[in-house]
Protein backbone atom coordinates (compact mmCIF):
# COMPACT_ATOMS: atom_id res chain seq x y z
CA UNK A 1 0.00 0.00 0.00
CA UNK A 2 1.37 3.44 -1.07
CA UNK A 3 1.87 6.52 1.52
CA UNK A 4 -1.46 7.63 0.77
CA UNK A 5 -3.20 4.92 1.18
CA UNK A 6 -1.88 3.74 4.41
CA UNK A 7 -2.40 7.44 5.85
CA UNK A 8 -6.29 7.76 4.35
CA UNK A 9 -6.74 4.01 6.30
CA UNK A 10 -5.10 5.15 9.36
CA UNK A 11 -7.31 8.34 9.50
CA UNK A 12 -10.35 6.80 8.50
CA UNK A 13 -10.06 4.89 12.46
CA UNK A 14 -8.63 7.82 13.76
CA UNK A 15 -11.04 9.13 16.58
CA UNK A 16 -9.93 12.89 17.67
CA UNK A 17 -10.44 15.71 15.68
CA UNK A 18 -6.68 16.58 15.73
CA UNK A 19 -3.58 14.86 14.78
CA UNK A 20 0.16 15.31 14.88
CA UNK A 21 2.93 15.04 12.21
CA UNK A 22 4.91 12.46 15.03
CA UNK A 23 1.45 10.24 15.11
CA UNK A 24 1.47 10.25 11.12
CA UNK A 25 5.21 9.30 10.86
CA UNK A 26 4.57 6.73 13.24
CA UNK A 27 1.91 4.45 11.48
CA UNK A 28 4.70 3.06 8.89
CA UNK A 29 5.74 -0.77 9.48
CA UNK A 30 8.50 0.23 6.94
CA UNK A 31 9.10 3.92 6.57
CA UNK A 32 8.79 5.58 3.64
CA UNK A 33 11.95 7.88 2.14
CA UNK A 34 10.84 12.02 3.35
CA UNK A 35 9.51 12.69 0.09
CA UNK A 36 7.46 10.11 -0.31
CA UNK A 37 5.51 10.79 3.40
CA UNK A 38 5.88 14.54 2.58
CA UNK A 39 4.63 13.80 -0.91
CA UNK A 40 1.47 12.12 0.77
CA UNK A 41 0.61 14.72 3.70
CA UNK A 42 0.70 17.74 1.02
CA UNK A 43 -1.15 15.38 -1.26
CA UNK A 44 -4.10 15.04 1.31
CA UNK A 45 -3.68 18.98 2.43
CA UNK A 46 -4.50 19.88 -1.10
CA UNK A 47 -7.24 17.94 -1.03
CA UNK A 48 -8.39 19.31 2.20
CA UNK A 49 -8.49 16.16 4.26
CA UNK A 50 -5.64 17.35 6.52
CA UNK A 51 -6.04 21.13 7.08
CA UNK A 52 -2.65 22.51 9.25
CA UNK A 53 -3.61 24.03 12.98
CA UNK A 54 -1.96 27.48 12.48
CA UNK A 55 -0.44 28.37 16.34
CA UNK A 56 1.71 25.11 15.90
CA UNK A 57 3.38 26.30 12.33
CA UNK A 58 5.28 24.54 10.49
CA UNK A 59 8.55 22.72 9.68
CA UNK A 60 11.71 24.37 8.40
CA UNK A 61 12.78 21.69 5.76
CA UNK A 62 12.08 21.56 2.17
CA UNK A 63 8.83 20.29 1.73
CA UNK A 64 7.23 22.13 4.75
CA UNK A 65 4.72 20.07 6.98
CA UNK A 66 2.50 21.52 9.72
CA UNK A 67 3.54 20.40 13.06
CA UNK A 68 -0.47 19.63 13.22
CA UNK A 69 -3.65 19.03 11.29
CA UNK A 70 -6.65 19.15 11.48
CA UNK A 71 -8.70 16.07 9.91
CA UNK A 72 -11.98 16.73 7.97
CA UNK A 73 -13.17 13.22 8.03
CA UNK A 74 -16.34 14.29 5.35
CA UNK A 75 -13.83 15.39 2.84
CA UNK A 76 -11.61 11.45 3.48
CA UNK A 77 -14.87 9.75 2.77
CA UNK A 78 -16.41 12.14 0.00
CA UNK A 79 -13.53 10.90 -1.64
CA UNK A 80 -14.30 7.23 -1.63
CA UNK A 81 -17.72 7.91 -2.34
CA UNK A 82 -16.69 9.81 -5.35
CA UNK A 83 -14.80 6.62 -6.36
CA UNK A 84 -17.38 4.60 -5.30
CA UNK A 85 -19.74 6.57 -7.85
CA UNK A 86 -17.46 6.17 -10.52
CA UNK A 87 -16.91 2.40 -10.38
CA UNK A 88 -20.75 1.96 -10.55
CA UNK A 89 -20.95 3.31 -13.96
CA UNK A 90 -19.30 0.92 -15.06
CA UNK A 91 -19.67 -2.11 -13.29
CA UNK A 92 -22.15 -4.44 -14.23
CA UNK A 93 -25.84 -4.28 -12.85
CA UNK A 94 -26.67 -7.09 -10.50
CA UNK A 95 -23.12 -5.64 -8.61
CA UNK A 96 -24.87 -3.55 -5.39
CA UNK A 97 -22.10 -1.17 -4.05
CA UNK A 98 -24.46 0.77 -1.49
CA UNK A 99 -23.31 -0.44 1.76
CA UNK A 100 -19.85 1.03 1.31
CA UNK A 101 -21.09 4.55 1.38
CA UNK A 102 -21.25 3.39 5.03
CA UNK A 103 -17.92 1.59 5.38
CA UNK A 104 -15.05 2.94 5.98
CA UNK A 105 -12.85 3.35 2.84
CA UNK A 106 -10.48 0.78 3.60
CA UNK A 107 -12.83 -1.78 3.20
CA UNK A 108 -13.71 -0.58 -0.56
CA UNK A 109 -9.91 -0.40 -1.67
CA UNK A 110 -9.46 -3.76 -0.14
CA UNK A 111 -12.61 -5.06 -1.99
CA UNK A 112 -12.35 -3.35 -4.95
CA UNK A 113 -9.49 -5.77 -6.97
CA UNK A 114 -12.30 -8.65 -6.52
CA UNK A 115 -14.74 -6.68 -7.19
CA UNK A 116 -13.41 -5.89 -10.68
CA UNK A 117 -12.91 -9.67 -11.11
CA UNK A 118 -16.06 -10.36 -10.41
CA UNK A 119 -17.42 -7.77 -12.83
CA UNK A 120 -15.30 -9.08 -15.63
CA UNK A 121 -16.25 -12.44 -14.79
CA UNK A 122 -20.32 -11.62 -15.14
CA UNK A 123 -19.94 -9.96 -17.70
CA UNK A 124 -18.08 -12.90 -19.76
CA UNK A 125 -20.53 -15.34 -18.56
CA UNK A 126 -23.44 -13.92 -16.55
CA UNK A 127 -25.06 -15.84 -13.95
CA UNK A 128 -24.12 -19.43 -13.05
CA UNK A 129 -26.88 -21.85 -14.25
CA UNK A 130 -25.56 -24.93 -12.21
CA UNK A 131 -24.48 -24.97 -8.61
CA UNK A 132 -20.80 -25.37 -7.74
CA UNK A 133 -18.74 -25.92 -4.78
CA UNK A 134 -17.34 -23.31 -2.57
CA UNK A 135 -13.85 -23.46 -3.88
CA UNK A 136 -14.57 -24.07 -7.46
CA UNK A 137 -16.59 -21.14 -7.60
CA UNK A 138 -14.01 -19.26 -5.90
CA UNK A 139 -11.36 -20.26 -8.41
CA UNK A 140 -13.81 -19.10 -11.42
CA UNK A 141 -14.64 -15.81 -9.60
CA UNK A 142 -11.33 -14.04 -8.82
CA UNK A 143 -8.46 -17.30 -9.29
CA UNK A 144 -8.07 -18.36 -5.69
CA UNK A 145 -9.65 -20.81 -4.61
CA UNK A 146 -9.73 -20.08 -0.90
CA UNK A 147 -11.17 -16.84 -1.08
CA UNK A 148 -14.81 -17.29 -0.78
CA UNK A 149 -13.85 -19.83 3.23
CA UNK A 150 -10.87 -18.62 4.25
CA UNK A 151 -10.12 -14.47 2.92
CA UNK A 152 -13.61 -12.80 3.25
CA UNK A 153 -14.94 -13.71 -0.16
CA UNK A 154 -18.22 -14.94 1.38
CA UNK A 155 -18.69 -11.74 3.49
CA UNK A 156 -17.62 -9.70 0.02
CA UNK A 157 -20.48 -11.42 -1.77
CA UNK A 158 -23.04 -10.71 0.49
CA UNK A 159 -21.57 -6.96 0.26
CA UNK A 160 -22.36 -6.35 -2.95
CA UNK A 161 -25.29 -8.80 -3.02
CA UNK A 162 -24.41 -11.30 -4.97
CA UNK A 163 -23.55 -14.38 -2.56
CA UNK A 164 -27.17 -15.99 -3.16
CA UNK A 165 -27.17 -15.09 -6.95
CA UNK A 166 -24.19 -17.34 -7.50
CA UNK A 167 -25.45 -20.98 -7.03
CA UNK A 168 -22.30 -21.27 -3.77
CA UNK A 169 -22.69 -24.70 -2.69
CA UNK A 170 -20.98 -25.08 1.21
CA UNK A 171 -19.04 -27.93 1.29
CA UNK A 172 -19.30 -29.81 4.52
CA UNK A 173 -16.60 -32.09 6.45
CA UNK A 174 -18.17 -35.67 5.57
CA UNK A 175 -19.97 -37.79 8.07
CA UNK A 176 -17.32 -40.08 9.61
CA UNK A 177 -19.04 -43.42 10.18
CA UNK A 178 -18.58 -47.14 10.35
CA UNK A 179 -20.77 -49.62 8.62
CA UNK A 180 -22.13 -53.20 9.41
CA UNK A 181 -22.76 -54.75 6.22
CA UNK A 182 -24.29 -57.56 8.23
CA UNK A 183 -27.92 -55.66 9.24
CA UNK A 184 -27.92 -53.44 5.70
CA UNK A 185 -30.86 -55.28 4.27
CA UNK A 186 -33.07 -54.16 6.84
CA UNK A 187 -35.92 -51.96 6.69
CA UNK A 188 -35.21 -49.99 9.12
CA UNK A 189 -31.64 -49.21 10.26
CA UNK A 190 -30.35 -47.86 13.30
CA UNK A 191 -27.44 -45.12 13.50
CA UNK A 192 -25.40 -44.35 16.94
CA UNK A 193 -23.76 -41.53 17.26
CA UNK A 194 -21.25 -41.28 19.69
CA UNK A 195 -19.47 -37.52 20.77
CA UNK A 196 -15.97 -38.27 21.07
CA UNK A 197 -13.21 -40.30 19.74
CA UNK A 198 -12.40 -43.06 22.54
CA UNK A 199 -15.94 -43.96 22.74
CA UNK A 200 -16.15 -44.77 18.86
CA UNK A 201 -12.90 -46.60 18.95
CA UNK A 202 -13.97 -48.60 22.06
CA UNK A 203 -17.28 -49.86 20.69
CA UNK A 204 -16.02 -49.91 16.74
CA UNK A 205 -14.82 -53.74 17.40
CA UNK A 206 -18.63 -54.46 18.62
CA UNK A 207 -19.91 -53.26 15.25
CA UNK A 208 -20.90 -56.66 13.29
CA UNK A 209 -22.36 -58.30 16.86
CA UNK A 210 -25.30 -54.94 17.05
CA UNK A 211 -28.27 -54.24 15.30
CA UNK A 212 -26.90 -51.10 13.96
CA UNK A 213 -26.42 -49.89 10.76
CA UNK A 214 -23.43 -47.58 11.20
CA UNK A 215 -21.31 -46.64 14.43
CA UNK A 216 -21.06 -42.50 13.67
CA UNK A 217 -18.36 -40.51 15.05
CA UNK A 218 -19.92 -37.16 16.09
CA UNK A 219 -16.92 -35.14 16.74
CA UNK A 220 -18.94 -32.30 18.99
CA UNK A 221 -20.80 -29.43 16.97
CA UNK A 222 -19.46 -30.91 13.62
CA UNK A 223 -22.30 -33.70 13.65
CA UNK A 224 -25.09 -31.34 13.19
CA UNK A 225 -23.65 -30.20 10.00
CA UNK A 226 -22.31 -33.40 8.59
CA UNK A 227 -25.62 -35.75 9.48
CA UNK A 228 -27.18 -34.31 6.36
CA UNK A 229 -24.83 -36.11 4.25
CA UNK A 230 -25.56 -39.49 5.44
CA UNK A 231 -28.34 -40.72 2.89
CA UNK A 232 -25.40 -39.33 0.15
CA UNK A 233 -22.46 -41.49 1.75
CA UNK A 234 -25.02 -44.58 2.71
CA UNK A 235 -27.25 -44.33 -0.19
CA UNK A 236 -29.48 -47.01 0.77
CA UNK A 237 -33.28 -47.12 -1.23
CA UNK A 238 -36.23 -46.70 0.88
CA UNK A 239 -34.61 -47.06 3.80
CA UNK A 240 -35.75 -45.45 7.39
CA UNK A 241 -33.76 -44.33 9.83
CA UNK A 242 -32.96 -44.05 14.08
CA UNK A 243 -30.90 -42.49 15.64
CA UNK A 244 -29.64 -42.68 19.04
CA UNK A 245 -27.31 -40.47 20.51
CA UNK A 246 -24.47 -41.04 23.17
CA UNK A 247 -22.47 -37.71 24.21
CA UNK A 248 -21.31 -36.10 27.22
CA UNK A 249 -22.94 -35.04 30.39
CA UNK A 250 -22.29 -31.39 30.66
CA UNK A 251 -24.06 -28.47 29.56
CA UNK A 252 -21.90 -28.13 26.30
CA UNK A 253 -22.46 -32.43 25.27
CA UNK A 254 -25.91 -31.83 25.92
CA UNK A 255 -26.65 -28.72 23.71
CA UNK A 256 -24.37 -30.76 20.95
CA UNK A 257 -27.56 -33.09 21.19
CA UNK A 258 -29.99 -30.75 21.89
CA UNK A 259 -29.19 -29.39 18.25
CA UNK A 260 -28.66 -32.87 16.61
CA UNK A 261 -32.01 -33.66 17.64
CA UNK A 262 -33.70 -30.44 15.98
CA UNK A 263 -31.24 -31.52 12.88
CA UNK A 264 -32.25 -35.13 12.50
CA UNK A 265 -35.73 -34.21 12.82
CA UNK A 266 -35.97 -31.32 9.73
CA UNK A 267 -33.86 -34.22 7.67
CA UNK A 268 -35.25 -37.54 8.22
CA UNK A 269 -38.92 -36.56 10.13
CA UNK A 270 -38.07 -38.04 13.65
CA UNK A 271 -36.05 -36.95 16.50
CA UNK A 272 -32.70 -38.74 17.60
CA UNK A 273 -33.17 -40.81 20.49
CA UNK A 274 -31.14 -40.64 23.89
CA UNK A 275 -28.69 -43.80 24.47
CA UNK A 276 -30.49 -44.25 27.54
CA UNK A 277 -28.48 -47.33 28.88
CA UNK A 278 -24.89 -45.93 28.29
CA UNK A 279 -26.01 -42.21 30.01
CA UNK A 280 -27.60 -44.49 32.93
CA UNK A 281 -24.17 -46.34 33.01
CA UNK A 282 -22.42 -42.94 33.51
CA UNK A 283 -24.75 -41.28 35.99
CA UNK A 284 -23.41 -44.63 38.79
CA UNK A 285 -20.19 -43.49 38.43
CA UNK A 286 -19.16 -40.43 40.48
CA UNK A 287 -18.96 -37.44 38.68
CA UNK A 288 -15.45 -35.64 37.90
CA UNK A 289 -14.86 -32.12 38.96
CA UNK A 290 -13.76 -29.50 36.08
CA UNK A 291 -16.43 -27.99 33.77
CA UNK A 292 -17.25 -24.65 36.45
CA UNK A 293 -17.37 -22.38 33.40
CA UNK A 294 -19.39 -24.06 30.83
CA UNK A 295 -22.19 -21.62 29.81
CA UNK A 296 -25.87 -22.53 30.29
CA UNK A 297 -28.24 -23.79 27.80
CA UNK A 298 -31.46 -23.93 29.79
CA UNK A 299 -34.08 -25.15 26.97
CA UNK A 300 -31.28 -28.13 25.90
CA UNK A 301 -31.11 -29.07 29.80
CA UNK A 302 -34.66 -29.58 30.15
CA UNK A 303 -35.26 -31.65 26.99
CA UNK A 304 -32.46 -33.79 28.22
CA UNK A 305 -33.46 -34.54 31.69
CA UNK A 306 -36.81 -35.31 30.37
CA UNK A 307 -35.64 -38.44 29.61
CA UNK A 308 -34.48 -39.31 33.06
CA UNK A 309 -36.04 -40.71 36.65
CA UNK A 310 -36.95 -37.96 38.87
CA UNK A 311 -33.72 -39.38 41.29
CA UNK A 312 -31.02 -39.07 38.05
CA UNK A 313 -32.50 -35.46 37.67
CA UNK A 314 -31.39 -34.51 41.15
CA UNK A 315 -28.06 -36.41 40.59
CA UNK A 316 -27.63 -34.64 36.83
CA UNK A 317 -28.85 -31.17 39.01
CA UNK A 318 -26.18 -31.61 41.52
CA UNK A 319 -23.24 -32.42 39.77
CA UNK A 320 -23.76 -29.20 37.27
CA UNK A 321 -24.48 -27.07 40.58
CA UNK A 322 -21.26 -28.30 41.54
CA UNK A 323 -18.79 -27.70 38.39
CA UNK A 324 -18.93 -31.51 37.46
CA UNK A 325 -19.66 -33.68 34.80
CA UNK A 326 -19.73 -37.53 33.47
CA UNK A 327 -17.71 -37.78 30.50
CA UNK A 328 -18.23 -40.73 28.24
CA UNK A 329 -14.62 -41.93 28.91
CA UNK A 330 -15.94 -42.69 32.67
CA UNK A 331 -17.10 -45.95 31.07
CA UNK A 332 -14.37 -48.49 30.44
CA UNK A 333 -14.83 -50.16 26.58
CA UNK A 334 -15.45 -53.81 28.11
CA UNK A 335 -18.46 -52.01 29.70
CA UNK A 336 -19.30 -50.02 26.96
CA UNK A 337 -19.09 -52.93 24.38
CA UNK A 338 -21.28 -54.96 27.08
CA UNK A 339 -24.11 -52.28 27.11
CA UNK A 340 -24.33 -52.17 23.28
CA UNK A 341 -24.33 -56.06 22.76
CA UNK A 342 -26.70 -57.16 25.72
CA UNK A 343 -29.37 -53.57 25.45
CA UNK A 344 -32.85 -54.19 23.42
CA UNK A 345 -32.72 -51.31 21.22
CA UNK A 346 -36.50 -50.26 20.93
CA UNK A 347 -37.25 -46.69 20.00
Amino acid sequence: MDPISQIRTYLQSYKKSKVSLKELEDIFPVQPTDEQFAGAILELEAAGILQMVPSLGRTGKRLSLAYQYNVQKNRLMQDTHKEINRARLNLHLLINLDTYYSLKSSIWEEDRPFIERIDAYLKKNMLPSTPAPEPERSFELVADEKWITEKQGKEMLIRIGLWDKLLILPVDDPLMFAVNPYVLTNSVHKHLIVENKTTYQALLQVLPDVPFATLIFGGGYRVTKSIELLPMQLPLRDAAHEFYYFGDIDKEGIHIWHLFNKRVLTLFGRPASLALPFYRACLSREFASGKENQRNFEQALQAFVSHFTEEEQIKIDRCFAAGGYFPQEILPTHELCTIWRHTAWIT
